[in-house]
């Protein structure tokens, strides 16, 4: 937006409600049932997405009547600080999909521009700065990772009884990159009191830390302020969701929008998603679980919830799964009656990929599982070579010509599995030795197909307990 643009508040009101217009005529013809509206923030409650609301009296009061007069739009933010997003943002997208399943309109806002500011939320340091290429490519990444989830909700889990509001996402670079920074200053910059800035709690524990905050980070609850107004003006948005540790920024950008047009909007925010120990998963702890495949792979997001505590399930099945309540009530029942058959994790696993990865990818989930953990050797035939790199992704692969007369030992060998000489041909006869999940003790052995090669070419090597070769074999 340029700076000639905003020079009075009456031109952006003007230019703002010229826009809401024309959505109002798209709404009146995508209009939601009351029905899908009624009760959607108490619902949101009662499964614990929703945390902490601003203002607290107006929400409570207004923001129900608000979200049943017609489809509204709520936004969440997601700055591109990595190549993905990861299981602590499920939350936030999961809340948008609530909104959006009962007809409401939702944008996703990459912070193409807010990442090189760095939010200091729940931070104890300043964040390393990014290069613009840097942020760019983990747009992509981050771009991809919504549009994937708000894909497979509306393929496996809405229900198509009921209206489906949009989904866009947005870049707020788009807007940032036609100000300069005086009229940025000058225009936004004079809505903001230092005092009530400093107040925030985001603030005040950085301040009060060894390294203290930057004026860069300082100006963050600036930028994002500016964003809920300029996404109140072009899309009529009143609502933003965003974690816990953003309350401080979600009433930045109450504050401003009020004060500039007088508009009453509102924040709500999502609890943080913590480890059994309570650790934030996030990637500042250093224990992310990514949303791409290729930083965490279909069976491992899997496992991930499979090999949740007994006492976090029943939460997990309420904030990460779209399941009516009673129906976590009834696989919680069935757990307690035979815990041993886990239905409530396997449950939760299920959902959870499929929503991330699709129905593929929790097949894919399925498969490596059988193959990993019940020594199947159908499921290691019907995996592709990058679910099995996904599977054994510290093993190295290896595409050997398969040459007539290739023996155990001779695999063995070129893949460096087992040292030269005598000490790996013992190791081989004393059975340290397993081909696609059977032991083999006989060096000598030619390889023989659909025993030693499965029929996807592929042979899983293991030497001892953890070290895996896999073995793709091109024939002559």
């Amino acid at each position: 937006m340029a700076a000639s643009m905003v020079t009075a508040c009456g031109r952006v009101c003007r230019r703002g409600s010229y826009v809401l217009a024309n959505c109002s005529a798209v709404r009146s013809k995508r209009h939601c049932s009351s029905t899908a509206r009624t009760g959607l923030l108490l619902a949101m409650h009662k499964r614990g997405i929703l945390k902490d609301a601003f203002p607290e009296s107006a929400a409570q009061d207004q923001l129900p009547r608000l979200l049943q007069s017609g489809a509204q739009t709520v936004y969440c933010g997601f700055d591109p600080t990595a190549d993905s997003l990861h299981v602590g943002n499920l939350l936030a997208l999961i809340g948008l999909l609530h909104f959006r399943g009962a007809g409401h309109h939702v944008l996703a806002v990459l912070g193409g521009a807010t990442a090189q500011i760095g939010d200091p939320s729940g931070k104890a340091s300043e964040r390393e700065r990014l290069s613009a290429d840097a942020v760019e490519a983990n747009t992509r990444g981050i771009r991809e990772s919504i549009q994937r989830v708000f894909a497979n909700y509306e393929l496996y889990f809405h229900d198509s009884s009921r209206h489906l509001g949009t989904a866009t996402v947005v870049n707020n670079l788009s807007w940032y990159k036609r100000w300069d920074v005086v009229g940025f200053l000058s225009e936004a910059g004079r809505f903001f009191r230092m005092g009530t800035m400093l107040s925030r709690h985001s603030v005040q524990s950085r301040l009060k830390s060894a390294d203290g905050m930057s004026l860069t980070e300082f100006t963050y609850q600036v930028f994002q302020a500016y964003d809920f107004y300029h996404l109140n003006q072009v899309y009529g948005c009143k609502i933003q969701l965003g974690g816990s540790d953003q309350l401080g920024n979600l009433m930045s950008g109450h504050d401003y929008v009020h004060k500039v047009c007088g508009e009453e909007v509102y924040g709500l925010t999502t609890p943080l998603v913590t480890s059994s120990v309570g650790d934030k998963l996030g990637k500042t702890a250093g224990n992310a679980v990514w949303l791409n495949r290729d930083k965490t792979s279909p069976f491992e997001l899997y496992q991930f919830f499979l090999r949740q505590p007994d006492a976090s399930v029943e939460g997990y099945l309420k904030l990460f799964t779209f399941l009516p309540l009673a129906e976590v009530e009834r696989l919680m029942e069935q757990q307690r009656q035979d815990p041993g058959k886990r239905l409530a994790h396997k449950r939760l696993a299920a959902e959870v990929t499929k929503l991330v990865h699709g129905k593929e990818g929790l097949e894919s989930a399925k498969r490596c599982t059988n193959a990993l953990y019940h020594s199947s050797v159908q499921a290691l035939e019907e995996m592709s070579d990058e679910e099995l790199q996904e599977l054994f992704r510290e093993a190295p692969f290896h595409e050997l010509l398969l040459e007539p007369g290739t023996t155990v030992i001779d695999a063995c060998r070129r893949v460096k599995a087992i040292p030269e000489g005598p000490r790996g041909y013992q190791m081989v006869s004393d059975g340290g030795v397993w081909i696609n999940q059977t032991r083999t003790d006989k060096p000598e052995q030619v390889l023989v197909p659909k025993l030693h090669i499965l029929s996807n070419g592929l042979t899983l090597l293991r030497v001892g307990k953890r070290n895996f070769y896999i073995i793709k074999w091109l024939s002559l």
